[in-house]
């Protein structure tokens, strides 16, 4: 059976984030090929969800850090957007004030931002955006329909580096279920959601590598931590699969 490999090299690869699994098209040494399962509606969905947090946090290992800022902007109940395209025209409005000002100081602005509408009728708005010392004070001043909380990613409830969390929280749309404490899934809380990000944060292409074998245990490459791994079995093939993000132990400044 084949193994492959990607990995992204990010942030002048001061974090690398992998992905190991095995190919699909063969079977173990000497069994035929296995027969795949028929994606059902709630693995297609599963998937969505999956590749779309992927990318989400692929984005922000390479244009953001932890001291950048993790912003909610909410609506007056006056002032709340007839629909979401009102909603989507608001917010470029307010970020097209904030890239000029980011532009005569020369810098670039990034940001990532997931548009919400609760099954109650609020609508607020969770943006994550790169931070040029002043921001948080810039922000408050350019959303005139409501409230503005400002607070560091680091000290939000998703600190960690290697960003998995807010990468699925930013994401989450009228289709995310969260799990309750006894296991079972809770009622969605959006009605509407949707998802965006500058076009200036394009990804690099991963580096593809075929492997002799399935690796039992990951080894950090040398100069580096795992900051995460998460190992797992593909429900449709039955195949073993991981992902794991590497950082540098002494990063560049």
């Amino acid at each position: 059976m084949k193994t492959k490999r990607k990995t992204w090299y990010l942030q002048k690869k001061d974090i690398l984030y992998v992905e190991e699994n095995h190919d699909g098209k063969y079977g173990a040494k000497g069994k035929e090929r296995l027969p795949k399962r028929k994606l059902t509606p709630e693995d297609v969905q599963r998937v969505n969800a999956w590749n779309k947090s992927k990318r989400a946090r692929l984005r922000l290992m390479e244009y953001f850090s932890p001291g950048d800022l993790w912003v909610t902007f909410t609506y007056k109940p006056e002032n709340r957007p007839p629909d979401m395209d009102t909603a989507k025209k608001q917010f470029l409005k307010m970020m097209d004030k904030l890239r000029k000002i980011y532009r005569k100081k020369g810098r670039v602005l990034f940001w990532i931002r997931n548009i919400e509408r609760g099954t109650k009728g609020a609508w607020h708005i969770h943006c994550i955006i790169n931070d040029i010392g002043n921001t948080a004070s810039l922000v408050e001043r350019a959303w005139p329909y409501g409230g503005v909380y400002v607070t560091q990613i680091r000290k939000s409830k998703c600190p960690e580096e290697d960003f998995q969390k807010l990468a699925d929280y930013i994401t989450k749309d009228e289709k995310t279920r969260e799990k309750k404490q006894d296991g079972t899934l809770a009622k969605p809380r959006l009605s509407e959601a949707n998802y965006s990000h500058s076009r200036n944060m394009p990804l690099p292409e991963p580096k593809p590598e075929e492997l002799k074998r399935w690796p039992k245990k990951v080894k950090p490459k040398k100069g580096y931590y795992i900051a995460e791994l998460f190992e797992g079995k593909n429900p449709v093939t039955g195949h073993n699969y991981r992902h794991y993000t590497l950082i540098r132990l002494y990063r560049r400044i």
